[in-house]
């Protein structure tokens, strides 16, 4: 007989702000990668990094195989149609390894460019320990190690210097741009050449590339979820078409222990309708307090190295809270109407 048991996920509370200048770097990798199969190909619009002779132990490795990326990642804080303004970060780590998940991401249905995940989490007899993660049943995956690719020179960013490059040295295999070196926002002209050159150490010399992209402005003011009714989600177009692509996440039960998302991967056309079945689908599996969408504009790009597959990714990102009836989102109780409590997974009761 078969067991499976449910995660239950908790993430640090969010009010449907804008989120955290910094990716966390595991995170960065998994952007690209999930169990279900999605998103592990360049965006539409990246550019093929060089590839050649690149790590160690000789020629190119397995492009399907991701084990590292580089973010240029910029938050827009404007409301459309004013002048843009935003933040922006620059991280990157490369592992010998790909890094592996508690969470198996399967899809439960799909419908156009869109489709609804749930979770499912492996169960190991025995424990695998603080150096490796349970990847499916009685079976363990040891964490990779990172390292580093030496200096990596990058030109095609907007400095607010005017310098035309700037380089990062690695500090404990993790990749920021020097004390001192500021972005302009938006950090790349659109279509703009984006190109990260590696060094060479533990990793050989590498060179990867992708594209500027337009910061995203978000044209909906309110995001409402019903049964049966599509989402439409609409957005300022680029200006070149075929430059960048759309991913969306709607994750709407994250503070209760998650139980499935909505991800759709689109043509950035300016518009997209979530399907009503799906939301239907969501909303069945349960919500959360403070449910949100995220939307990225992004542009990807990619080396392969002998270890595996390296990114680069261009992305401008909104993140918006989404309108849910009978949710009412809660930090305490002093926030809930008279008469109700504020629970554990921050919704009035």
């Amino acid at each position: 007989m078969s067991r499976k048991i449910r995660k239950i996920v908790k993430f640090p509370h969010r009010t449907g702000g804008r989120a955290g200048v910094l990716l966390g770097l595991v995170s960065l990798l998994s952007l690209h990668c999930s169990s279900s199969g999605t998103g592990d190909t360049p965006g539409a619009g990246g550019s093929g990094g060089s590839g050649g002779s690149t790590g160690p132990g000789g020629p190119p490795g397995d492009p399907t195989r991701l084990i590292g990326a580089f973010q240029v990642r910029s938050l827009p804080d404007t409301p459309a149609g004013d002048a843009p303004s935003g933040s922006t970060s620059v991280v990157g780590k490369i592992y010998d390894g790909p890094t592996p998940s508690q969470i198996i991401w399967e899809m439960a249905a799909e419908e156009g460019s869109c489709r609804l995940l749930t979770p499912r989490v492996p169960f190991c007899n025995e424990p695998c320990g603080g150096s490796a993660v349970c990847v499916e049943d009685d079976t363990c995956q040891p964490y990779p190690a990172a390292h580093s690719a030496g200096a990596v020179t990058v030109t095609g960013l907007n400095l607010e210097s005017g310098e035309a490059s700037l380089v990062m040295n690695p500090v404990a295999n993790n990749y920021q741009p020097p004390a001192g070196a500021k972005l302009r926002y938006p950090p790349a002209d659109e279509g703009q050449t984006v190109r990260f050159e590696a060094s060479g150490d533990y990793f050989d010399a590498f060179a990867v590339e992708a594209k500027g992209v337009r910061p995203l402005e978000l044209l909906n003011d309110t995001i409402r979820l019903d049964p049966d009714q599509d989402v439409q989600l609409a957005w300022t177009p680029p200006g070149q078409a075929g430059a960048s692509e759309i991913y969306v996440k709607l994750d709407i039960s994250h503070h209760g222990g998650t139980k499935g998302m909505i991800e759709c991967s689109a043509e950035d056309t300016g518009s997209l309708d979530m399907p009503g079945s799906l939301v239907t689908q969501l909303l069945d599996l349960g919500a959360a307090g403070f449910p949100t969408i995220i939307v990225t504009r992004r542009s990807v790009g990619s080396a392969t190295i002998a270890s595996g597959r390296v990114d680069l990714v261009i992305s401008s990102q909104i993140e918006k809270s989404v309108e849910i009836a009978g949710i009412t989102s809660c930090n305490d109780s002093s926030q809930c109407p008279e008469g109700q409590t504020c629970q554990s997974d921050l919704t009035c009761q």
